[in-house]
């Protein structure tokens, strides 16, 4: 009658071993390797180090300027420019100017990376439904896992500081990215791809010049994703050293104080509004010349 109240466990000596043994095998992998891990990693390191110091020295009306043209370039729609000055300008006259720009140059590296890295993977899956049956069960728990528990493989690997924040970040951050690449190429026109094969299209000329163009509308929103994923992740990252409006919600919460969180918090809102305003503008952009070429 046991057997049904209690659920069979395993044994707790086996359990506790097993544990152990998994931890000490993982301790052991950084001592050996750790150094040499953290050297790949050097050169992202002064990536982001220059990223953080062009955004904080740069007097702001240039970052300003620079951040309205950017948005001008991607969404041709005067209220969101205005709506990204003004909430730019509201963030600085409450002295968050320095930390929102160093979120900001956390979120660009992040977002470069997750590029980098995600379409050459979408573009893997896409071409084989064997790599994407592997690559789909590792993005669902990479989509599902606790954001906390990055920190902790992380962490030991590489300690506590910027790079490791990125690191844990861009793993939240980038399966939307490696999805909507893959699901986007697979969605172009057979009927576009069959044309292209008849103008004699190698592999290489079908994907840059047919689809890649096709599936950027989706690509795009894989980015939009990321970046909001990114930016959900900057308050968690503060806890093991990445600098930016994380660290003063980290405080707000350590010290109880409400306005510091609420003020920083909005800050956060603010720029996530922004990026998801620009790219989503500019996603709807690459939509109707896709249609109008194609229509």
């Amino acid at each position: 009658m046991d057997w049904f109240t209690k659920f069979p466990t395993m044994n707790a000596d086996t359990l506790r071993d097993l544990k152990k043994g998994i931890d000490e095998a993982f301790r052991g992998f950084t001592r050996a390797y750790g150094d040499g891990i953290e050297s790949i990693f050097v050169p992202l390191q002064h990536f982001l180090i220059w990223s953080e110091r062009f955004m904080t020295k740069t007097p702001w009306p240039i970052i300003i300027l620079l951040i309205a043209a950017i948005a001008w370039f991607a969404s041709r729609n005067w209220k969101i420019v205005a709506g990204t000055v003004a909430t730019l300008l509201v963030i600085g006259y409450f002295d968050m100017w320095d930390d929102t720009m160093k979120t900001v140059s956390m979120i660009f590296v992040c977002t470069v990376l997750s590029i980098a890295i995600g379409i050459p993977i979408g573009i893997i899956m896409s071409r084989s439904d064997r790599v994407q049956n592997i690559v789909n069960p590792v993005l669902d728990v990479m989509q599902t896992m606790p954001s906390f528990v990055y920190l902790i493989p992380v962490v030991m690997l590489l300690g506590i500081g910027k790079v490791p924040g990125l690191i844990a970040v861009v793993i939240y951050a980038i399966p939307p990215m490696i999805r909507l690449t893959n699901l986007g190429i697979r969605l172009v026109d057979k009927d576009v791809l069959e044309a292209a094969d008849a103008f004699g299209s190698s592999s290489w000329q079908k994907l840059k010049n047919v689809q890649m163009p096709l599936a950027l509308p989706t690509i795009m929103a894989g980015i939009n994703q990321t970046i909001m994923m990114a930016l959900a992740m900057v308050v968690i990252a503060s806890m093991i050293g990445v600098q930016g409006l994380g660290q003063p919600v980290l405080k707000a919460i350590s010290n109880q104080y409400f306005t510091l969180g609420i003020f920083n918090g909005l800050a956060i809102v603010g720029i996530a509004i922004i990026f998801d305003r620009v790219s989503q503008a500019f996603g709807k952009r690459l939509q109707k010349h896709r249609e109008i070429v194609h229509g």
